[in-house]
């Protein structure tokens, strides 16, 4: 009597044993199913090979889209580097015994240093203006104190 007690302690302890795998395995399936419901659209997809080749035409679209948005940003690149991104201001008073400071000198350059120095002087009579080319921050034109300062404080500028 007590060999079959045994037996039976032992097949209900099995049988436990194997109703918590499969309530384990199921959960398992459960979860599985719900991504792969998820993968195939809730039912609207019903074969996987069409979720290849769709996935497959999205890549491809994604792809020419990404080479277009390099392109693009190839082209701005270009043309940023003939803008000009660095200034600098210089304001000086030509004579010191009358007047203010209202005579300046403005640089103007691009990322190579390239650009113009463009001066105003303010004097009894009027005003005159003028503009000097300069190419790799230097001019081949004669500069003042006051455009060479300009053209020094452009360069000191840099944005990036």
């Amino acid at each position: 009597m007590a060999l079959q007690a045994i037996i039976f302690l032992l097949l209900g302890a099995a049988f436990l044993v194997l109703i918590l795998i499969n309530a384990f395995l199921f959960w398992h399936a459960f979860k599985a199913n719900k991504k792969i419901d998820i993968l195939l659209e809730k039912g609207n997809i019903k074969d996987l090979k069409d979720v290849l080749f769709n996935q497959i035409e999205r890549t491809k679209k994604q792809d020419l889209e990404l080479k277009e948005v390099f392109n693009r940003i190839q082209k701005i690149e270009g043309i940023n580097e003939k803008t000009f991104q660095k200034s600098g201001v210089v304001r000086f008073n030509p004579f010191s015994e009358i007047g203010g400071n209202q005579s300046f000198a403005i640089a103007l350059l691009d990322d190579k240093n390239n650009g113009f120095v463009l001066s105003s002087l303010f004097i009894k009579e009027g005003n005159r203006v003028y503009a000097k080319q300069i190419k790799n921050g230097k001019s081949d034109h004669l500069l003042s104190n006051e455009e060479k300062e300009a053209i020094a404080r452009a360069i000191a500028e840099n944005f990036k």
